[in-house]
Protein backbone atom coordinates (compact mmCIF):
# COMPACT_ATOMS: atom_id res chain seq x y z
CA UNK A 1 0.00 0.00 0.00
CA UNK A 2 1.15 3.47 -1.31
CA UNK A 3 -0.22 7.26 -0.25
CA UNK A 4 -0.29 9.83 -2.75
CA UNK A 5 0.16 13.57 -2.98
CA UNK A 6 -3.00 14.16 -0.94
CA UNK A 7 -2.32 11.86 1.85
CA UNK A 8 -5.28 9.10 0.22
CA UNK A 9 -3.86 5.17 0.82
CA UNK A 10 -4.45 3.34 -2.82
CA UNK A 11 -4.53 -0.42 -3.47
CA UNK A 12 -2.10 -1.42 -6.19
CA UNK A 13 -4.00 -2.17 -9.22
CA UNK A 14 -3.09 -5.87 -9.66
CA UNK A 15 -4.44 -7.04 -6.33
CA UNK A 16 -7.89 -5.82 -7.05
CA UNK A 17 -8.80 -6.79 -10.60
CA UNK A 18 -12.25 -6.33 -12.25
CA UNK A 19 -12.59 -8.72 -15.10
CA UNK A 20 -14.41 -6.87 -18.04
CA UNK A 21 -16.35 -9.48 -19.49
CA UNK A 22 -18.57 -10.15 -16.38
CA UNK A 23 -17.69 -6.90 -13.98
CA UNK A 24 -16.61 -9.90 -11.29
CA UNK A 25 -14.28 -9.03 -8.33
CA UNK A 26 -12.18 -12.24 -8.62
CA UNK A 27 -12.63 -14.60 -5.34
CA UNK A 28 -16.32 -13.34 -4.27
CA UNK A 29 -18.14 -16.87 -6.15
CA UNK A 30 -15.71 -18.65 -3.52
CA UNK A 31 -16.35 -16.59 -0.50
CA UNK A 32 -20.64 -16.91 -1.16
CA UNK A 33 -20.83 -20.30 -1.31
CA UNK A 34 -18.91 -21.36 1.50
CA UNK A 35 -20.98 -18.25 3.29
CA UNK A 36 -24.06 -20.55 1.81
CA UNK A 37 -22.56 -23.82 3.04
CA UNK A 38 -22.57 -22.40 6.28
CA UNK A 39 -26.13 -21.36 6.73
CA UNK A 40 -26.95 -24.84 4.85
CA UNK A 41 -25.02 -26.57 7.52
CA UNK A 42 -25.96 -24.62 10.47
CA UNK A 43 -29.93 -25.15 9.44
CA UNK A 44 -29.30 -28.47 9.37
CA UNK A 45 -27.86 -28.43 12.63
CA UNK A 46 -30.71 -26.53 13.74
CA UNK A 47 -33.09 -29.02 12.47
CA UNK A 48 -31.34 -31.81 13.68
CA UNK A 49 -31.56 -30.70 17.23
CA UNK A 50 -35.50 -29.61 16.62
CA UNK A 51 -35.86 -33.14 15.97
CA UNK A 52 -34.35 -34.80 18.30
CA UNK A 53 -36.47 -31.96 20.54
CA UNK A 54 -39.75 -33.79 19.13
CA UNK A 55 -38.76 -37.45 19.48
CA UNK A 56 -37.74 -36.16 23.00
CA UNK A 57 -41.10 -34.86 23.81
CA UNK A 58 -43.29 -37.78 21.33
CA UNK A 59 -41.51 -40.50 23.70
CA UNK A 60 -42.46 -38.19 27.04
CA UNK A 61 -46.22 -37.59 25.30
CA UNK A 62 -46.06 -42.14 24.78
CA UNK A 63 -44.73 -42.71 28.16
CA UNK A 64 -47.30 -40.75 29.57
CA UNK A 65 -49.96 -42.12 27.79
CA UNK A 66 -48.74 -45.53 28.20
CA UNK A 67 -48.96 -44.75 32.24
CA UNK A 68 -52.38 -43.84 32.10
CA UNK A 69 -53.01 -46.61 29.99
CA UNK A 70 -51.55 -48.81 32.97
CA UNK A 71 -53.58 -46.87 35.74
CA UNK A 72 -56.92 -47.37 33.74
CA UNK A 73 -55.83 -51.29 33.51
CA UNK A 74 -54.67 -51.57 36.86
CA UNK A 75 -57.72 -50.04 38.11
CA UNK A 76 -60.12 -51.51 36.33
CA UNK A 77 -58.52 -55.20 37.51
CA UNK A 78 -58.79 -53.67 40.75
CA UNK A 79 -62.94 -53.30 40.34
CA UNK A 80 -63.14 -56.71 38.87
CA UNK A 81 -61.21 -58.36 41.82
CA UNK A 82 -63.36 -56.17 43.85
CA UNK A 83 -66.26 -57.69 42.54
CA UNK A 84 -65.06 -60.97 42.43
CA UNK A 85 -63.68 -61.00 46.33
CA UNK A 86 -67.73 -59.74 47.11
CA UNK A 87 -69.19 -63.04 45.11
CA UNK A 88 -66.74 -65.41 46.51
CA UNK A 89 -67.10 -63.79 49.91
CA UNK A 90 -71.12 -64.93 48.93
CA UNK A 91 -69.82 -68.13 47.90
CA UNK A 92 -67.97 -69.11 50.84
CA UNK A 93 -71.17 -68.01 52.91
CA UNK A 94 -73.69 -69.11 51.41
CA UNK A 95 -72.73 -72.24 49.59
CA UNK A 96 -74.63 -75.67 50.47
CA UNK A 97 -73.61 -79.03 49.31
CA UNK A 98 -75.95 -79.26 46.40
CA UNK A 99 -76.56 -75.42 45.24
CA UNK A 100 -74.38 -72.14 45.07
CA UNK A 101 -75.85 -68.87 45.89
CA UNK A 102 -73.71 -66.15 44.36
CA UNK A 103 -76.22 -62.96 45.35
CA UNK A 104 -77.72 -61.19 47.62
CA UNK A 105 -81.13 -62.05 48.00
CA UNK A 106 -83.73 -60.40 45.71
CA UNK A 107 -85.50 -59.28 48.42
CA UNK A 108 -88.74 -57.41 48.20
CA UNK A 109 -89.10 -55.29 51.51
CA UNK A 110 -91.14 -52.44 52.15
CA UNK A 111 -92.30 -50.43 55.20
CA UNK A 112 -96.00 -49.17 56.02
CA UNK A 113 -96.86 -46.61 58.50
CA UNK A 114 -99.84 -44.98 59.91
CA UNK A 115 -100.85 -42.96 62.38
CA UNK A 116 -104.66 -43.85 63.77
CA UNK A 117 -106.37 -40.13 64.90
CA UNK A 118 -108.47 -40.10 68.49
CA UNK A 119 -108.28 -43.75 68.57
CA UNK A 120 -110.66 -43.08 71.93
CA UNK A 121 -113.37 -43.11 69.61
CA UNK A 122 -113.42 -46.20 67.50
CA UNK A 123 -116.36 -48.18 67.40
CA UNK A 124 -116.93 -51.40 68.10
CA UNK A 125 -115.94 -53.77 65.09
CA UNK A 126 -115.48 -50.84 62.46
CA UNK A 127 -112.40 -51.03 60.67
CA UNK A 128 -110.27 -47.77 60.27
CA UNK A 129 -108.42 -47.82 57.51
CA UNK A 130 -104.60 -45.92 56.71
CA UNK A 131 -103.52 -44.45 53.57
CA UNK A 132 -103.04 -46.83 50.60
CA UNK A 133 -99.41 -47.22 49.60
CA UNK A 134 -98.27 -48.82 46.11
CA UNK A 135 -95.55 -51.34 46.37
CA UNK A 136 -94.24 -53.85 44.06
CA UNK A 137 -97.60 -53.62 41.94
CA UNK A 138 -100.13 -53.52 45.03
CA UNK A 139 -101.82 -51.92 47.11
CA UNK A 140 -101.06 -52.00 50.92
CA UNK A 141 -102.59 -50.31 54.27
CA UNK A 142 -102.75 -50.69 58.00
CA UNK A 143 -106.32 -51.36 59.27
CA UNK A 144 -107.31 -51.20 62.95
CA UNK A 145 -110.58 -51.81 64.85
CA UNK A 146 -111.76 -52.17 68.19
CA UNK A 147 -113.20 -55.55 69.27
CA UNK A 148 -114.25 -57.34 72.65
CA UNK A 149 -111.80 -55.45 74.16
CA UNK A 150 -108.92 -55.32 72.25
CA UNK A 151 -106.96 -53.87 69.73
CA UNK A 152 -107.17 -55.88 66.48
CA UNK A 153 -104.31 -54.92 63.38
CA UNK A 154 -104.51 -55.94 59.91
CA UNK A 155 -102.13 -55.19 56.54
CA UNK A 156 -104.80 -55.29 53.48
CA UNK A 157 -103.46 -56.14 50.41
CA UNK A 158 -105.05 -55.37 46.88
CA UNK A 159 -103.28 -56.01 43.76
CA UNK A 160 -103.36 -53.71 41.08
CA UNK A 161 -103.39 -56.02 37.84
CA UNK A 162 -104.45 -59.56 38.88
CA UNK A 163 -105.30 -62.78 37.23
CA UNK A 164 -107.79 -64.70 37.64
CA UNK A 165 -106.24 -66.48 40.66
CA UNK A 166 -103.06 -64.95 42.49
CA UNK A 167 -101.41 -65.40 45.37
CA UNK A 168 -98.79 -63.33 47.59
CA UNK A 169 -97.34 -64.64 50.64
CA UNK A 170 -95.82 -62.84 52.83
CA UNK A 171 -94.22 -62.13 56.04
CA UNK A 172 -95.14 -58.85 58.21
CA UNK A 173 -93.39 -57.85 61.72
CA UNK A 174 -96.11 -55.19 63.05
CA UNK A 175 -95.09 -52.48 65.97
CA UNK A 176 -96.74 -49.76 68.15
CA UNK A 177 -94.99 -46.91 69.32
CA UNK A 178 -96.28 -45.26 72.72
CA UNK A 179 -94.83 -43.21 75.51
CA UNK A 180 -91.50 -42.66 76.18
CA UNK A 181 -90.58 -44.88 73.35
CA UNK A 182 -92.40 -48.11 74.32
CA UNK A 183 -93.41 -50.62 71.59
CA UNK A 184 -94.80 -54.19 71.42
CA UNK A 185 -94.29 -56.46 67.94
CA UNK A 186 -95.69 -59.10 66.78
CA UNK A 187 -94.74 -61.03 63.48
CA UNK A 188 -96.83 -63.30 61.30
CA UNK A 189 -96.54 -65.11 57.84
CA UNK A 190 -99.51 -65.18 55.80
CA UNK A 191 -100.64 -66.16 52.34
CA UNK A 192 -103.02 -63.77 50.64
CA UNK A 193 -105.31 -65.12 47.60
CA UNK A 194 -108.57 -62.64 47.54
CA UNK A 195 -108.20 -58.78 48.81
CA UNK A 196 -108.46 -58.07 51.95
CA UNK A 197 -106.99 -57.60 55.52
CA UNK A 198 -105.27 -60.34 57.28
CA UNK A 199 -103.53 -59.79 61.05
CA UNK A 200 -104.07 -60.11 64.63
CA UNK A 201 -107.34 -59.57 66.14
CA UNK A 202 -106.34 -59.56 69.11
CA UNK A 203 -103.14 -57.43 69.02
CA UNK A 204 -103.01 -55.92 72.26
CA UNK A 205 -106.09 -55.51 75.02
CA UNK A 206 -107.95 -52.50 74.71
CA UNK A 207 -106.92 -50.81 78.32
CA UNK A 208 -103.18 -51.31 78.14
CA UNK A 209 -103.30 -49.96 74.76
CA UNK A 210 -104.54 -46.70 75.93
CA UNK A 211 -102.26 -46.65 79.02
CA UNK A 212 -99.05 -46.87 77.70
CA UNK A 213 -99.39 -46.71 73.84
CA UNK A 214 -101.33 -43.56 73.17
CA UNK A 215 -99.93 -39.99 72.52
CA UNK A 216 -102.70 -37.35 72.68
CA UNK A 217 -104.99 -39.68 72.05
CA UNK A 218 -103.25 -41.17 68.74
CA UNK A 219 -101.81 -44.65 67.98
CA UNK A 220 -98.57 -44.98 65.84
CA UNK A 221 -98.15 -48.52 63.69
CA UNK A 222 -95.54 -49.34 61.94
CA UNK A 223 -95.20 -52.49 59.40
CA UNK A 224 -92.27 -54.39 58.23
CA UNK A 225 -93.24 -56.58 55.25
CA UNK A 226 -91.43 -58.61 53.21
CA UNK A 227 -93.13 -60.30 49.40
CA UNK A 228 -91.57 -64.54 49.77
CA UNK A 229 -93.31 -65.58 46.37
CA UNK A 230 -96.20 -64.26 44.44
CA UNK A 231 -98.22 -65.82 41.28
CA UNK A 232 -100.91 -64.58 39.23
CA UNK A 233 -99.58 -60.87 38.92
CA UNK A 234 -97.55 -61.43 35.78
CA UNK A 235 -97.46 -59.65 32.26
CA UNK A 236 -97.06 -61.80 29.43
CA UNK A 237 -93.95 -63.44 28.32
CA UNK A 238 -92.18 -61.97 24.70
CA UNK A 239 -89.06 -64.02 24.74
CA UNK A 240 -88.29 -67.29 25.06
CA UNK A 241 -85.12 -68.69 27.18
CA UNK A 242 -86.28 -72.43 27.83
CA UNK A 243 -84.79 -75.41 25.95
CA UNK A 244 -85.56 -74.51 22.73
CA UNK A 245 -82.54 -71.97 22.61
CA UNK A 246 -79.90 -74.60 23.49
CA UNK A 247 -78.47 -74.33 20.32
CA UNK A 248 -77.79 -70.84 20.75
CA UNK A 249 -76.52 -70.60 24.08
CA UNK A 250 -73.11 -71.71 25.90
CA UNK A 251 -74.68 -71.48 29.76
CA UNK A 252 -77.49 -72.70 31.65
CA UNK A 253 -78.92 -70.43 34.74
CA UNK A 254 -81.22 -71.78 36.90
CA UNK A 255 -83.16 -69.97 39.17
CA UNK A 256 -85.36 -72.08 41.50
CA UNK A 257 -86.74 -74.45 39.34
CA UNK A 258 -86.41 -72.69 35.96
CA UNK A 259 -83.90 -73.06 33.69
CA UNK A 260 -82.49 -70.13 31.21
CA UNK A 261 -80.77 -70.66 27.94
CA UNK A 262 -78.54 -67.87 27.39
CA UNK A 263 -75.23 -66.87 26.53
CA UNK A 264 -72.21 -65.69 28.57
CA UNK A 265 -70.58 -63.22 26.46
CA UNK A 266 -74.14 -61.68 26.00
CA UNK A 267 -74.42 -61.05 29.61
CA UNK A 268 -71.30 -60.44 30.42
CA UNK A 269 -70.88 -57.30 28.08
CA UNK A 270 -74.53 -55.90 29.72
CA UNK A 271 -73.51 -56.66 33.77
CA UNK A 272 -70.06 -56.36 35.31
CA UNK A 273 -71.43 -58.82 38.16
CA UNK A 274 -72.08 -61.93 35.44
CA UNK A 275 -68.95 -60.80 33.90
CA UNK A 276 -67.57 -61.11 36.99
CA UNK A 277 -68.77 -64.80 37.59
CA UNK A 278 -68.46 -66.14 34.29
CA UNK A 279 -65.31 -65.02 33.31
CA UNK A 280 -63.48 -64.24 36.27
CA UNK A 281 -61.84 -66.69 39.00
CA UNK A 282 -64.75 -68.96 39.98
CA UNK A 283 -65.00 -72.56 39.08
CA UNK A 284 -68.19 -71.93 37.62
CA UNK A 285 -66.83 -70.13 34.71
CA UNK A 286 -66.07 -73.09 33.33
CA UNK A 287 -69.39 -75.10 34.48
CA UNK A 288 -72.07 -75.32 31.61
CA UNK A 289 -75.12 -75.04 34.55
CA UNK A 290 -75.09 -72.22 37.30
CA UNK A 291 -77.46 -71.83 39.95
CA UNK A 292 -78.72 -68.44 41.34
CA UNK A 293 -80.49 -68.79 44.68
CA UNK A 294 -83.01 -66.10 46.09
CA UNK A 295 -84.11 -64.63 42.53
CA UNK A 296 -87.75 -65.04 41.81
CA UNK A 297 -87.55 -66.50 38.36
CA UNK A 298 -90.49 -64.57 36.52
CA UNK A 299 -88.56 -61.59 37.59
CA UNK A 300 -85.46 -62.44 36.40
CA UNK A 301 -87.52 -63.80 32.79
CA UNK A 302 -88.43 -59.76 32.44
CA UNK A 303 -84.68 -59.01 33.73
CA UNK A 304 -83.14 -60.65 30.44
CA UNK A 305 -85.91 -59.72 28.12
CA UNK A 306 -84.82 -56.41 28.74
CA UNK A 307 -81.25 -57.22 28.54
CA UNK A 308 -81.60 -58.50 24.99
CA UNK A 309 -83.78 -55.35 23.80
CA UNK A 310 -87.72 -56.57 24.52
CA UNK A 311 -90.22 -54.18 25.62
CA UNK A 312 -90.47 -55.95 28.85
CA UNK A 313 -91.01 -52.99 31.21
CA UNK A 314 -94.70 -52.32 32.69
CA UNK A 315 -96.40 -50.93 35.67
CA UNK A 316 -96.36 -54.45 37.18
CA UNK A 317 -93.01 -55.33 37.03
CA UNK A 318 -90.85 -52.18 36.98
CA UNK A 319 -89.74 -52.17 40.79
CA UNK A 320 -88.97 -55.67 40.21
CA UNK A 321 -86.46 -55.16 37.18
CA UNK A 322 -84.92 -52.14 38.57
CA UNK A 323 -83.80 -54.26 41.88
CA UNK A 324 -82.04 -56.94 39.61
CA UNK A 325 -80.61 -54.31 37.30
CA UNK A 326 -79.22 -52.44 40.15
CA UNK A 327 -77.74 -56.30 41.70
CA UNK A 328 -75.95 -56.88 38.65
CA UNK A 329 -75.04 -53.71 37.71
CA UNK A 330 -76.51 -53.64 34.38
CA UNK A 331 -76.51 -50.31 32.92
CA UNK A 332 -78.42 -50.73 29.97
CA UNK A 333 -81.35 -52.18 31.83
CA UNK A 334 -80.85 -49.51 34.47
CA UNK A 335 -81.14 -46.48 31.86
CA UNK A 336 -84.58 -48.05 29.94
CA UNK A 337 -86.08 -48.48 33.76
CA UNK A 338 -85.32 -44.64 34.08
CA UNK A 339 -86.65 -43.74 30.91
CA UNK A 340 -89.52 -45.50 31.46
CA UNK A 341 -90.32 -43.78 35.25
CA UNK A 342 -89.46 -40.67 33.49
CA UNK A 343 -91.89 -41.06 30.40
CA UNK A 344 -94.48 -43.76 30.67
CA UNK A 345 -95.12 -44.48 34.09
CA UNK A 346 -98.35 -43.13 35.93
CA UNK A 347 -97.11 -43.95 39.64
CA UNK A 348 -97.53 -41.60 42.26
CA UNK A 349 -94.54 -39.13 42.85
CA UNK A 350 -93.54 -40.18 45.86
CA UNK A 351 -93.46 -43.49 44.73
CA UNK A 352 -91.28 -42.71 42.04
CA UNK A 353 -88.53 -40.65 44.19
CA UNK A 354 -88.57 -43.52 46.92
CA UNK A 355 -87.24 -45.72 43.65
CA UNK A 356 -85.22 -43.10 42.33
CA UNK A 357 -83.36 -42.42 45.55
CA UNK A 358 -82.90 -46.22 46.42
CA UNK A 359 -81.51 -46.82 42.83
CA UNK A 360 -79.53 -44.19 42.82
CA UNK A 361 -81.67 -42.36 39.35
CA UNK A 362 -80.82 -39.33 39.31
CA UNK A 363 -82.34 -37.87 36.21
CA UNK A 364 -85.62 -39.22 37.65
CA UNK A 365 -84.82 -38.22 41.41
CA UNK A 366 -83.95 -34.35 39.78
CA UNK A 367 -87.08 -34.60 37.99
CA UNK A 368 -89.31 -35.35 41.30
CA UNK A 369 -87.68 -33.32 43.09
CA UNK A 370 -88.71 -30.08 40.72
CA UNK A 371 -91.80 -31.70 40.46
CA UNK A 372 -91.78 -31.22 43.94
CA UNK A 373 -90.75 -27.66 44.07
CA UNK A 374 -93.44 -26.56 41.76
CA UNK A 375 -96.08 -28.31 43.50
CA UNK A 376 -94.96 -27.43 46.95
CA UNK A 377 -92.77 -24.55 47.66
CA UNK A 378 -94.28 -22.44 44.42
CA UNK A 379 -97.75 -22.93 45.30
CA UNK A 380 -97.10 -22.59 48.37
CA UNK A 381 -99.26 -25.76 49.60
CA UNK A 382 -98.47 -27.14 53.55
CA UNK A 383 -96.72 -30.37 53.78
CA UNK A 384 -98.89 -31.74 56.21
CA UNK A 385 -98.14 -34.77 58.40
CA UNK A 386 -100.88 -36.89 55.84
CA UNK A 387 -98.88 -35.76 52.78
CA UNK A 388 -96.68 -38.64 51.62
CA UNK A 389 -93.93 -36.84 50.70
CA UNK A 390 -93.34 -35.80 54.23
CA UNK A 391 -90.74 -38.48 54.50
CA UNK A 392 -89.28 -38.05 50.93
CA UNK A 393 -88.31 -34.51 51.82
CA UNK A 394 -86.81 -35.60 55.07
CA UNK A 395 -89.48 -33.31 56.95
CA UNK A 396 -90.13 -34.37 60.73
Amino acid sequence: MSTNEDGQSTVPLEKNQIRAETGAIPGTDTTMKIDLLGEIQKMRTELIAATEEIKKHQKHSLQELESKIEDVKKENKKNLDEISEKLQSIENSEKSDNTTSFFPISEKIFKLKHVFKTVNEFQENVFNVGGEEDHYNVKWCISAKRSNGHLGLFVRCEPIAPADKWSIRTKFECKIVGIKQHYITRAWETCYRTSGGLGFHKFIDWESMKRWYLLNGDLTVEVNAEIVEEAGLRKKKIRKFDGSQKDVSDVILVVRDTKFYVLKTFLASQSSVFKALLFGKFSESEQSEVTLNGIDPHDFHYFLEVLYGESAIDESNIENIVVLADMYDAPTAMRRCEEFLLKESKKALEKKLEIATRHHLEDLKKKCMNEITTTVVQKKAKVTKKNPLRKLLCLS
